[in-house]
């Protein structure tokens, strides 16, 4: 049960930093209103890195399901631990929205838009098409999952790794996240939202479900095949995985062309 509790406080922790600093963002009058997406990254950076640490030791610290499945894919993570850890993840995620709700409890009436309140706890496109939002987070946890293997091979990151990881983070949100609002985690995208649709905020939208999806599949897609381009790479020593990343890069240009 200690990657359960680790996991689910790491991502409670993580949560309250990432959505507590959209709210910050987006709700009316609070101090910090209009910060910009800088801050946005930044916040999200450090809610990874502090929700690491606070696992000391507990668990592995994924904090995220689609690490957790990648690793378990590829061999560097036990399945029989899968369930637990997700379990955890999705628990802290759902505990960390009703934290912020509850930290902005007078702002929600004062603000008007139905579209910010839903963005303190899901992400959204920037612009809508299904294809490729899914395709933008696949890619973004797919350098995530890659990313995350490559710092722990490395000796040098050791003690510094949440450090490490949250810079990762930042760099995914201000390089990649434009387009959705990079989710790379269902856990951060789900259960926020099912916090949404269940807390009573005032004036609150529907939580567009319709678009729930994209942030769960892309991720878990992404996450996979980083973690087996990295597998195939540098521990199997194999051109398979160069080639099968290869392959779904043309495969991706070519489905775009024929979406335009």
């Amino acid at each position: 049960m200690e990657g359960f509790y680790g996991e689910l406080i790491g991502t409670m922790v993580l949560i309250i930093f990432g959505s507590g600093v959209v709210a910050g963002n987006v709700l009316v009058k609070a101090k910090s209103f209009n910060m910009g997406w800088v801050g946005i990254t930044i916040a999200w950076a450090i809610g990874v890195t502090l929700g690491v640490y606070v696992v000391a030791g507990n668990s592995q610290a994924h904090l995220n399901p689609a690490v957790t499945l990648a690793f378990a894919v590829i061999g560097a993570f036990p399945w029989a631990e899968v369930p637990g850890y997700i379990a955890g993840q999705l628990i802290g995620a759902f505990l960390g929205a009703i934290i912020v709700y509850l930290v902005y409890l007078k702002h929600w009436k004062a603000t008007e838009s139905k579209g910010d309140k839903l963005a303190v706890f899901s992400t959204g496109p920037a612009i809508r098409s299904p294809f490729a939002n899914m395709m933008t987070e696949a890619l973004g946890t797919f350098v995530l999952t890659f990313g995350l293997l490559a710092i722990g091979a490395n000796e040098i990151t050791v003690g510094l790794n949440p450090i490490i990881v949250g810079l990762l983070i930042l760099g995914i949100g201000l390089a990649l996240g434009g387009p959705t609002g990079y989710a790379i985690n269902p856990a951060r995208d789900l259960m926020p939202r099912i916090a949404h649709a269940v807390l009573p905020i005032s004036g609150k939208g529907d939580s567009d479900w319709s678009y729930a999806w994209v942030p769960v599949v892309g991720p878990i897609v992404g996450g996979i095949l980083g973690a087996i381009f990295y597998h195939f790479i540098y521990l199997e020593i194999s051109m398979i995985g160069l080639i099968i990343f290869i392959v779904v890069l043309f495969g991706l240009v070519v489905a775009t062309k024929q979406k335009d």
